[in-house]
């Protein structure tokens, strides 16, 4: 009984697990295609800052926000 319990309790953490380790993933897509990005100067300077609380976002275990913070970066860089 208690070995299925751990079981169960390992496959219903595991969704969790995998959305903290999207997070790194989105921000260095972000940060190997802002250099070579055309952006005005209040685009480049929006993309730096989605992408900076992004990260205080997923640090935070914010994963959902963090995500969906990092993709309104990435629809800004054309992505």
């Amino acid at each position: 009984m208690l070995r299925s319990a751990l079981i169960v309790l390992s496959l219903l953490a595991f969704p969790a697990t995998a959305l903290a380790n999207q997070c790194p993933a989105l921000m260095a897509e972000i940060d190997a295609a802002l250099p070579n990005a055309q952006l005005s100067e209040e685009d480049r300077a929006k993309v730096m800052e989605l992408r900076a609380r992004g990260e205080q976002e997923h640090q935070a275990g914010n994963h959902a926000a963090s995500e969906a913070t990092l993709a309104e970066a990435k629809v800004l860089l054309g992505m």
